[in-house]
């Protein structure tokens, strides 16, 4: 099991960014979360085997039809064993 904390720039909100991610993470088999951060960009983190997590990432750098993504910063990070995936609030 692996865990990749991802966070993607561009035109990545209000093109279904993190509906898409939910949709696609459930069927790659992939738990974590994903939430719009206040500077526009979008924070997700992906955890499971490590098929269905490169898939993620590959996903995160293209995204939903009418996102425009500029960058992608990743890292590795122990994982939690985290259950689901779900969209998480936007932080303050």
């Amino acid at each position: 099991m692996l865990r990749k904390h991802v966070i993607v720039s561009g035109t990545v909100q209000g093109v279904f960014f993190r509906d898409t991610c939910r949709q696609t993470a459930a069927e790659s088999g992939v738990s974590g979360w994903v939430r719009n951060l206040p500077g526009g960009e979008v924070e997700a983190v992906f955890e499971g085997a490590e098929e269905g997590v490169a898939r993620m990432v590959d996903w995160a750098h293209q995204g939903p039809p009418a996102a425009e993504v500029t960058h992608v910063e990743i890292r590795d990070e122990e994982p939690e064993r985290l259950s689901g995936f779900e969209v998480r609030p936007t932080p303050r």
